[in-house]
């Protein structure tokens, strides 16, 4: 009899392990899945085991990666192997594969993004060919599999578990996470935190008429001009909001208006299309703010951080995405709302909302 996968495997920035349990347990129990985490700190991933009759499958399927804040890979995965022989690794995955009656189009080797994770690098060299060569052998590799992914993920020299993930809900990027390089010419590193915002929330082929030549935008808290600088860089014309000095080479585009005022009081002249904060102050009056914004129609589109506190950080995020929700609902403003904590982002999540209607 095959084995039923029970088990969902996320990764995590380290140090976060208790946020995505904290919400993969709340949101499992919302669908109706029982279960409980296995989260070590600082570890980088967390299991989910489903305790219920319904597999692990149809809660990948039913809370899907896209709609979770702190993971960056969501998996359908096996029990862990533990004790592994060193001088045969291979035996004992192939095994548990066949008893499990995967197959898949490709293999994908991994490891928890911390120092003793990235100490394992080598092993997906060592065990990657002798291991796909046994399991072609034996028809799991295979050209036609729905685009399922294997992914042997090594947490030591003698402990990997097996994890698949299905086209559409799942990161394409090794590890989960999306590796972007620095302008040199950006005045600060946080012009990173923006560019991936838009890879994971506005579709690569809608860039050209949502991220647009021509387009207006504000950048509340702008100084001295990380965010602004992507702005710039699309072809936008920028209100730059913030006390603080801009960088002198954005002032010289021509295409950025610095106004020294307090963004969570200032008032656009006009509809804008981009409104954009990377401020530091507690998430909630964050979240107000960009509210009054969304309800006064004062943006199309925003996108903006949230600084986490040290402690039960996804229940702030969630009171935080709740009010705004339940807030735009009562207004009558239609809106699509996205929040993930990127790779990019530290102590913050980054949140982006639409408006639709």
């Amino acid at each position: 009899m095959m084995m039923q996968p029970q088990e969902l495997l996320l990764y995590c920035r380290p140090g976060f392990e208790a946020d995505l349990a904290a919400e993969v347990s709340e949101k499992a129990a919302y669908i109706g899945t029982p279960g409980y985490p296995i989260a070590a700190r600082d570890s980088g991933f967390v299991r989910y085991v489903v305790t219920g009759d319904e597999p692990a499958n149809a809660l990948h399927r039913d809370m899907p990666l896209q709609a979770l804040v702190f993971a960056r890979q969501t998996l359908v995965a096996l029990e862990p192997l533990v004790g592994m022989s060193r001088e045969n690794r291979v035996s004992p995955i192939l095994q548990q594969v066949v008893d499990a009656g995967w197959s898949f189009e490709e293999i994908r080797h991994e490891m928890p993004d911390t120092n003793d994770g990235k100490a394992l690098s080598g092993l997906g060299k060592a065990v990657g060919r002798p291991l796909e060569s046994a399991l072609k052998k034996r028809g799991a590799l295979r050209r036609k599999a729905g685009g399922r992914a294997l992914h042997v993920f090594w947490t030591d020299g003698d402990e990997v578990q097996l994890g698949m993930s299905f086209p559409g809900n799942r990161s394409e990027y090794a590890n989960g996470i999306r590796h972007l390089r620095s302008p040199s010419r950006a005045p600060s590193r946080s012009t990173l935190k923006l560019e991936e915002a838009w890879h994971e929330f506005v579709p690569r082929d809608q860039w050209e008429r949502r991220i647009a030549t021509g387009m207006q935008a504000a950048d509340l808290g702008a100084a001295p001009g990380g965010w602004t600088f992507q702005l710039v860089e699309k072809g936008m014309f920028v209100f730059a909001i913030d006390n603080g000095p801009m960088s002198k080479d954005l002032m010289a585009t021509g295409q950025v208006e610095h106004l020294k005022e307090d963004g969570f009081t200032w008032e656009p002249p006009l509809r804008l299309d981009w409104l954009v904060c990377d401020i530091v102050d507690k998430p909630i009056r964050v979240t107000e703010m960009v509210e009054r914004w969304l309800k006064k129609r004062w943006c199309n589109e925003a996108v903006f951080n949230l600084k986490l506190p040290m402690k039960q950080r996804w229940k702030e995020v969630s009171r935080c995405l709740d009010y705004l929700a339940a807030s735009l609902e009562r207004s009558n403003v239609g809106a699509e709302i996205r929040c993930r904590h990127l790779y990019h982002d530290r102590e913050e999540v980054t949140v982006h909302v639409r408006i639709t209607h």
